[in-house]
């Protein structure tokens, strides 16, 4: 679990301070960095979370319900982090200390969500879990990596608009914090017993709904005016075609 840290950690420690470093990188590559792990996000959730989430005895009602929650809690959390989780990057309310605390309040909450999938008593790739067509945790990994840098960037760039560096990098490292802290206080409740079978299919169920709302958003957002971009697509493909080698090859 220690490298699964300095992996979440470092990388949107690195991410973020691309914004001081290498500014240009907004407008040439985002995007497609965006799109590229938008679509790997929506991959993975599709091929590997979804089917061992069902495979490991719940109910398909009970998982599609906590799922669906999921979703629309992610809906809820945009409110107060503004889409920063699937890239949005323009001018926030972060002037004021209200719009500081909401923005990261919410980032943090889903990060924090999201590093629970990565916990070793998991079910999501977890080895000792007797599933059948089970893998280890590395390809939600590189997912929630995927995922985070970009979000990192974002929020680099939204603070630093109104904040001081100082402040600014303090905040990106708390957010860098979030995933880890997920995982490790997740590891902690299971190996405990304080976390029931029941309850990790709700959290599990939940982070699910949050992945399809932000990977599906962010293809919207992508093309507004529905233009053919091939640029755009072959990323698509590209990140897809990866997510299924990791899944069915490796």
């Amino acid at each position: 679990m220690g490298i699964n840290f300095l992996l979440l950690f470092l990388t949107a420690m690195f991410a973020g301070l691309l914004v001081f470093f290498a500014p240009v990188f907004r407008d040439k590559y985002f995007k497609l960095v965006l799109v590229f792990a938008g679509s790997y996000l929506f991959s993975i959730t599709i091929l590997h979370i979804i089917p061992e989430l069902f495979a490991a005895g719940y109910s398909n009602g009970e998982m599609g319900l906590y799922i669906l929650i999921g979703f629309l809690l992610q809906q809820l959390l945009e409110f107060w982090s503004s889409g920063i989780e699937h890239g949005h990057i323009h001018k926030h309310q972060s002037e004021t200390s209200k719009g500081v605390l909401t923005l990261m309040l919410g980032l943090f909450i889903h990060a924090f969500l999201e590093g629970t999938l990565l916990s070793h008593g998991s079910v999501i790739g977890a080895d000792q879990v007797n599933l059948g067509h089970v893998h280890n945790n590395k390809t939600v990994l590189l997912g929630i990596i995927m995922h985070k840098g970009p979000a990192a960037f974002a929020l680099a760039a939204v603070l630093s608009a109104s904040l001081s560096k100082r402040w600014t990098f303090a905040l990106l490292t708390l957010f860098a914090l979030a995933s880890p802290l997920g995982m490790f206080s997740s590891s902690f409740f299971i190996d405990n017993g304080l976390l029931s079978k029941e309850g990790i299919g709700i959290l599990y169920g939940l982070v699910t709904g949050g992945f399809l709302h932000i990977s599906t958003t962010i293809f919207f957002e992508s093309s507004p005016h529905h233009k053919f971009q091939l640029n755009k697509l072959l990323v698509t493909f590209l990140a897809a075609g990866l997510a299924m080698i990791s899944e069915y090859l490796i």
